[in-house]
């Protein structure tokens, strides 16, 4: 049986005539009216009762034409698809993100992609740092990392979003929280709420040399492995934290940020394998190329 007798069984139903199904489906009728004879002697059954004055459907036809609309009805969205694809606007992508991403770039990505790629449906993988998300491009895990640079895996093309200053986030009540904005060599004297030491975090790095360059060492308080953790530890009063200022984006009960004057930034960049030529990947950078989600001075390209 061939899709197009399945085809030229539905023109036909649909008219209950042979010559305008002819007309509508843009072949001769002797042809069209042969297929069908041979579809019933294929399924062994009448589809159509024939008489001189009009054409109609047998109950058998009326059973078949309910099926035969379900299969071509899937046959057309599976041809749909399959373009949408091939054009990188249906898919699946997963996107992995460092936990401060969340806040704030992760609800303006969905955006995007809800909007402007409707057929995409995103899987996201939160508090990531950058080795992880690295790892997970590398081993073909994730399509698209939101992580902070220096990349240190070779074959990871990126593209800057932006250059975020770091914040502290103190308790309420906290001596510092009613200040304008801090000096690093403010808090020499805090507990500091950190992420875990072996977790190659860059925000870290950043925190550490900020102090270092304020003449003293971070006491490491706590360790953490999420941002959510860190801001909980703040908010209970168990120290500070020096995080991205995308923290902002969802205040946490408890927690204050307050700018520090001399701290260092943090750049924050979209990832994805050099190699890879998918069709999703493109449209996904061509999107957020369009509205702006890359910062001027951008690094790594396709």
């Amino acid at each position: 049986m061939e899709l197009r007798h399945l085809r030229y069984f539905a023109a036909v139903a649909e008219t209950r005539h042979f010559g305008k199904a002819a007309q509508a489906l843009h072949m001769a009728q002797p042809p069209l009216s042969q297929a069908i004879r041979r579809l019933e002697t294929e399924l062994g059954v009448e589809l159509f009762t024939r008489t001189t004055r009009q054409v109609s459907l047998t109950g058998a036809g009326e059973v078949f034409r309910t099926d035969v609309e379900r299969i071509l009805t899937s046959v057309d969205e599976a041809v749909a698809r399959v373009g949408r694809f091939a054009t990188g606007v249906e898919g699946v992508l997963r996107v992995g993100l460092t936990g401060s991403a969340s806040y704030r770039q992760l609800p303006t990505l969905a955006r995007l992609v809800k909007h402007e790629m409707p057929h995409v449906r995103m899987e996201v993988h939160t508090e990531m740092l950058t080795p992880a998300q690295e790892l997970g491009l590398i081993e073909r895990r994730l399509d698209v990392g939101v992580l902070r640079p220096p990349i240190r895996q070779e074959g990871i093309a990126h593209r800057l979003i932006a250059d975020e200053p770091l914040i502290a986030a103190v308790p309420e009540g906290h001596w510092l929280a009613d200040a304008q904005a801090i000096r690093v060599e403010q808090l020499r004297h805090e507990d500091f709420v950190m992420y875990g030491a072996t977790l190659g975090s860059v925000v870290n790095d950043a925190v550490v040399r900020s102090c270092l360059a304020s003449g003293f060492y971070p006491h490491r308080a706590y360790e953490v492995t999420e941002t959510s953790a860190a801001l909980a530890l703040v908010a209970a009063g168990l120290g500070v934290a020096v995080l991205p200022d995308s923290i902002r984006s969802a205040p946490r009960e408890g927690v204050v940020c307050r700018e520090i004057e001399d701290a260092l930034t943090v750049p924050l960049a979209l990832t994805w394998r050099h190699d890879d030529d998918s069709p999703l990947i493109r449209q996904l950078l061509d999107v957020l190329e369009r509205h702006d989600l890359f910062a001027r001075e951008t690094e790594g390209s396709l």
